[in-house]
């Protein structure tokens, strides 16, 4: 047993290893220092207080996507509409504190009221890509990409038509909600402890829904074998749908975190793309909760880090990204290969 965890962790240390070697290729094509690129990235991230709560900030929504993204991952789904998802739970969210914002209701009831507002367009608009699929015969990619396209024209359409700032719309938003209504901060850092405490939250919920219950249990049936899961009475299109529904929960609570905590207001692009990002730790880790939380923190800091490369050595920031995807390509590569390593090692004891 011992051996056998030896083997694999380095296999998976051999795909790290290589990611990095070939974001140094990269680096190194585009002429710059690799070990100077991955200094700045660090520095950028962990060098003062404000940039470590920068990275947390980050942090958030990235693992409230992934736990969500957990879910449907089980059941063998690729719920690439996340995307959508988060924009809709954003948009829902903006109502929710446009509507009660100078009311009689005290401000943590508005609050409430966002949150709620955009968790449940976040199910909605999840469950309707469960429909499209089982109902429609719609892939869950395709429904999900189209639901994508139609939730950001919906966001730019809100941004320039009824929720426009007075006279002109703008790109930088709607206007900013009363100060009262943003959720509450550590001074002079944009972090809420409550969205961190929200993120610990998901990731706790969504460990013990799929080690622990009996749903959860039934969603890996699913996702293993839909025939043998059919033949022990498990129905397959109910737990699909609640799948769909329950990550459409966590996307619509970070589209709401999004507008209440980050922006205090609804931008073109308020999903931030976690939810693709999202999808990259979610393979990263096999779909195992824990260890996503440790993953989602490297890659937030990757993005708060990569700020500095074109500041420090005019490289553009997107090469963050490509090291984000780098890991998840060699990851994959040496899985497979690890994979067939003990498939040739099980042949050749029983010859």
């Amino acid at each position: 047993m011992n051996r056998i965890k030896i083997v694999n962790t380095l296999f998976r240390l051999a795909g790290i290893l290589l990611a990095l070697i070939f974001t140094a290729l990269v680096l190194m094509i585009a002429k710059a220092d690799p070990m100077e690129a991955f200094r700045h990235i660090f520095m950028g991230a962990v060098s003062t207080q404000v940039k470590i709560a920068d990275v947390l900030v980050a942090f958030v929504p990235l693992i409230i996507t992934t736990c969500g993204l957990a879910i449907t991952f089980t059941v063998g789904l690729w719920n690439i509409g996340i995307e959508g998802q988060i924009t809709i739970g954003a948009i829902m969210a903006t109502w929710a504190l446009r509507l009660f914002q100078g009311s009689s209701l005290p401000p943590a009831a508005i609050i409430i009221l966002g949150f709620v507002a955009g968790i449940f367009g976040g199910m909605v608009w999840a469950l309707l890509a469960g429909f499209l699929k089982l109902y429609g015969g719609v892939n869950e990619i395709f429904a999900g990409l189209g639901l994508n396209f139609i939730a950001t024209a919906l966001t730019i359409w809100l941004i320039f038509g009824p929720w426009k700032r007075p006279g002109v719309g703008s790109m930088s938003g709607t206007v900013p909600f009363d100060t009262e209504l943003w959720l509450p901060s550590l001074p002079g850092f944009r972090l809420s402890i409550w969205s961190l405490g929200l993120a610990a939250l998901s990731v706790v919920l969504v460990y013990l829904l799929l080690k622990n219950t009996k749903i959860g249990l039934r969603m890996k049936a699913v996702g293993k074998n839909p025939k043998a899961a059919i033949l022990m009475g498990i129905s397959s299109s109910t737990h699909l749908l609640l799948a769909f529904v329950m990550c459409g929960f966590f996307a619509g609570l970070t589209g709401a975190i999004q507008v209440i905590s980050v922006y205090n207001r609804l931008i073109p692009a308020i999903s931030s793309g976690y939810g693709f990002l999202g999808l990259l730790v979610a393979m990263l880790v096999d779909y195992h909760v824990i260890w996503a939380v440790p993953v989602a923190l490297l890659y937030a800091a990757l993005n708060i880090g990569g700020i500095q490369l074109p500041i420090a050595m005019k490289i553009d920031s997107t090469l963050a990204g490509v090291m984000q995807s780098a890991l998840v390509l060699f990851y994959m590569i040496m899985e497979g290969a690890r994979k067939k390593y003990f498939a040739v090692r099980e042949r050749q004891d029983h010859e």
